[in-house]
């Protein structure tokens, strides 16, 4: 058989490498938005798609030709839309679901294949390379399993993408709003939690929240 991973992320890229190197079965890896078009999927004719983490529209005429698999980092259907660990944490959420489904017109509304647990402490960067692991683990279960989608069931809870301009820090009131928001937004390509003055911007990472009740981060000063 013949599968597609595709992401933009190094730490996915690093477990394509462990699985076109381990598995019987014919993997191609697209890691370009330019490259992610029907043409190029006609020439590799891939039974399934896998897409761990990927940040642009799917168009129909790939999902309608090809058998597309999303993985989503909530309990589905709570949680569809966008910045899923950011709104989970935000909401108090310690633990989540990563759930994979069918890619459908409707966003995050297809058929799942299955759910798996995911942690969510430690940073962004760190909670993305922990359910790294879980994805590849869940795509083996799903070729070798054969796993046939079935209907999402239960309550539906939107969220929406989350903005820039939401990563200030100056609203915030407690300590450990303030951590849960340095480490949600500390991984590649996130816009980091910030403070702003009249000419001075300051970034936010490495957060660690000492038992005195005290915040010890990195911060990145650049003028506005």
């Amino acid at each position: 058989m013949t599968f597609v991973l595709v992401t933009e992320k190094i730490w996915h890229i690093n477990f394509f490498e462990i699985l076109k190197e381990e598995s019987e079965h014919s993997w191609f890896l697209i890691n370009s938005k330019k490259e992610f078009n029907i043409g190029h999927l006609r020439e590799i004719n891939p039974d399934k798609i896998f897409i761990p983490h990927w940040s642009y529209i799917i168009k129909e005429e790939i999902f309608s030709n090809y058998e597309c698999i999303v993985f989503h980092m909530t309990d589905l259907p709570y949680g569809r839309g966008g910045s899923p660990l950011q709104n989970l944490i935000v909401r108090g959420h310690s633990e989540t679901k990563v759930s994979a489904l069918k890619v459908t017109k409707g966003i995050d509304e297809g058929d799942i294949y299955l759910k798996r647990d995911l942690n969510l402490n430690g940073t962004a960067e760190e909670i993305f390379m922990r359910c790294s692991k879980v994805i590849f683990e869940m795509i083996d279960e799903i070729i070798f399993k054969a796993i046939k989608p079935i209907p999402q069931i239960g309550d539906i809870v939107n969220f929406k993408r989350r903005t820039p301009d939401q990563s200030d820090l100056s609203n915030l009131k407690t300590l450990e709003d303030i951590f849960n928001y340095i480490r949600m937004l500390d991984a590649e390509q996130y816009p980091k939690a910030f403070l702003e003055t009249e000419t001075l911007k300051f970034e936010f990472s490495r957060a660690s929240y000492k038992s005195d009740k005290s915040i010890i981060a990195d911060v990145r000063i650049t003028k506005k």
